[in-house]
């Protein structure tokens, strides 16, 4: 008896863990790279310029390059103005224009907004949802606000977010009739976002991690 009990608990161990329900799966990553508002307007001769956006463009370009290399979905954001008394990105303007560098496929999905936050009265949470997209990769123009507000945004729904740090740009502010130079609010917001609400990377780190 001892050792057909000793045989059934054998029996069980063996045979028995066939029969279990597989564990389950971790859900896997992912990604989507979403470009916010790399726009003429932003450029040299455009009527709100930034500091350091041809390099940003530039990079934002090699990302895109990458990302469409890897099959990775690639979704443009594109800012048109609804606002009377705006200046810039004005409806039918060669400044409202998504910049050469970064023009999107036919297959790959724009979407317009009319705010900093991208996620605003747009379908960008049900493409992402649909899609089933959990991490995203997001670059572009203004650091201080549609970027700003976009990661945050987004985060706060749920999604893991990279920031591709020298793939944005954003200009010197103006607060109580002091300059804060661009440089110094780049760094300021990227250190901010890297705190909670984002992983902060450079181009040459995100290539490397893409090869």
């Amino acid at each position: 008896m001892k050792y057909l009990g000793l045989l059934g608990l054998n029996f069980l161990f063996t045979f028995g863990a066939f029969a279990m329900p597989p564990a389950k799966q971790t859900k896997k990553m992912k990604q989507a790279l979403i470009i916010i508002d790399v726009q003429n307007d932003y450029f040299q001769g455009g009527k709100m310029e930034l500091v350091g956006a041809e390099q940003a463009a530039d990079h934002v370009q090699q990302i895109l390059a990458k990302s469409r290399e890897k099959k990775v979905p690639v979704i443009h954001i594109q800012h048109i103005a609804t606002d009377p008394a705006a200046s810039f990105f004005l409806p039918d303007s060669k400044g409202v224009e998504i910049n050469d560098r970064v023009k999107p496929f036919p297959a790959e999905k724009l979407i317009i907004k009319h705010y900093p936050n991208s996620f605003r009265e747009t379908d960008l949470l049900k493409y992402l949802k649909d899609n089933g997209i959990t991490h995203l990769t997001i670059v572009g123009m203004m650091t201080h606000v549609c970027i700003d507000a976009t990661v945050k945004a987004a985060k706060d729904f749920g999604f893991e977010c990279t920031v591709i740090a020298d793939a944005c740009a954003t200009r010197d502010l103006e607060v109580k009739g002091a300059t804060v130079t661009a440089e110094n609010v780049q760094t300021a917001l990227m250190g901010a976002l890297g705190f909670y609400y984002s992983t902060i990377m450079t181009t040459k780190e995100f290539l490397n991690q893409n090869k």
